[in-house]
């Protein structure tokens, strides 16, 4: 497939769209997700679990969802995908206006159907891009964050009492965003992959893949990235409101952190052109580590915002760095085992630490303020895991 800058600027424009419009119901749904869940739920320790349902339904999707992309093309796997978070929707708004813990999670587990989709953003915009436009591509990508991170926390705070039943109004939100958001996919224009024959190449198997250094040192970081911002951004509003503040200033403090999540990709990808996969990797790290210390060192709304922005830019570097990296390590016929493998792993390891966000909230100390410390305390080992990959990685000299 040849690349053409031309076309892959105008399938970016249109990915961008629908990032910043169908992208505002994701945190829309983090912010209310907990706090529906604990009165929902008949064990507290239970209230991040719709959030965990989320994320074990992207999860499970990637493979199959990647696999479908691969042979009928990504508009019509968009599509499915907001079919999927218009189907959460309805389900979580039924769920809450029945009082049904049992069934909000599986409205939960359709709305990551349409969080897998989004994922593949990422790898749709640099599908017709040459190498050079690719981590520019991603980045400007990833920049698009900033509109849903306003707009999702605005629309939580217009609707969450629009109703006499609290939160539903949220989810109506959520069903027009993806009806509206769908008709955006039918302007892509991204060719379907080669069909194989029996003189295409074949791709290395995904135990191969996963023995190739940088495969395997790209999807740790991604999954590490990903995980530890999950784990502390699932428990901010139970603590913002656990430690005496009110939920508008949880939806501020996560639209700050979404924002720092965002704001970076503006030169992310300069960035990583000047600089290497490696550096930028590494420095996301850093920048996660620093993030947990200013959430243990008090529980001011100062320390949320600054913790949680530090927080979003951290996983900025680490999880573009990581894709960018993953994106030089294999071959285009191998681009639906390596991205479907990749997301069921980084989603894999994402909902093992959304579980444990709740349980750790919760259930791991006599208040909030202890349950907030075992949160960020959680983070050390992976870090450590990160951070050790990429030693080795370097001392491979394959970065």
């Amino acid at each position: 497939m040849t690349t053409n800058d031309t076309l892959a600027k105008r399938n970016l424009a249109i990915l961008i769209a629908a990032q910043a419009f169908l992208g505002a119901q994701m945190p829309m749904l983090f912010i209310v997700g907990g706090l529906a869940g604990q009165s929902l739920a008949s064990n507290i320790c239970w209230a991040t679990l719709p959030i965990s349902l989320i994320v074990f339904g992207s999860m499970t999707t990637a493979p199959w969802l990647s696999n479908f992309m691969q042979r009928f093309g990504r508009k019509l796997g968009f599509i499915v995908g907001a079919t999927g978070g218009a189907l959460g929707g309805a389900i979580g708004a039924y769920a809450l206006y029945i009082d049904s813990f049992a069934l909000f999670l599986v409205g939960s587990y359709f709305t990551g159907i349409y969080m897998s989709a989004q994922g593949f953003f990422r790898f749709a915009a640099i599908d017709t891009a040459s190498a050079e436009f690719r981590p520019k591509a991603i980045s400007y990508l990833m920049a698009a964050g900033l509109v849903p991170a306003v707009l999702g926390s605005q629309l939580v705070k217009l609707t969450s009492d629009a109703f006499v039943v609290p939160f539903m109004g949220v989810f109506f939100a959520v069903i027009a965003i993806n009806v509206i958001g769908a008709f955006l996919f039918l302007f892509l224009n991204i060719p379907m992959p080669e069909k194989e024959d029996e003189n295409t190449p074949k791709g290395r198997s995904r135990l191969e893949l996963l023995k190739s250094p940088k495969v395997a040192v790209a999807i740790i970081c991604a999954m590490v990235s990903y995980a530890l911002m999950n784990l502390v951004m699932t428990s901010t509003p139970l603590a913002v409101v656990g430690c005496g503040f009110t939920q508008a200033n949880a939806a501020d403090v996560v639209m700050a952190h979404v924002l720092g999540m965002f704001v970076p990709s503006f030169f992310t990808g300069h960035l990583i052109a000047r600089f290497g996969t490696t550096r930028i990797v590494s420095l996301g790290l850093v920048i996660l580590t620093i993030a947990g210390l200013i959430n243990l060192s008090g529980i001011a709304l100062t320390n949320f915002y600054f913790g949680l922005i530090f927080l979003g830019i951290g996983w900025n570097f680490g999880f573009i760095g990581a894709t960018t990296m993953l994106a030089s390590a294999h071959e285009p016929n191998e681009r639906g085992a390596v991205q479907g493998m990749n997301d069921f792993f980084v989603f894999g390891f994402v909902t093992i630490a959304s579980l444990a966000s709740g349980g750790l909230m919760n259930c791991s100390g006599g208040d909030p303020i202890q349950g907030w410390t075992s949160v960020n305390v959680a983070m050390v080992p992976f870090l450590l895991l990160a951070g050790g990959s990429l030693v080795w990685l370097n001392s491979k000299k394959l970065a």
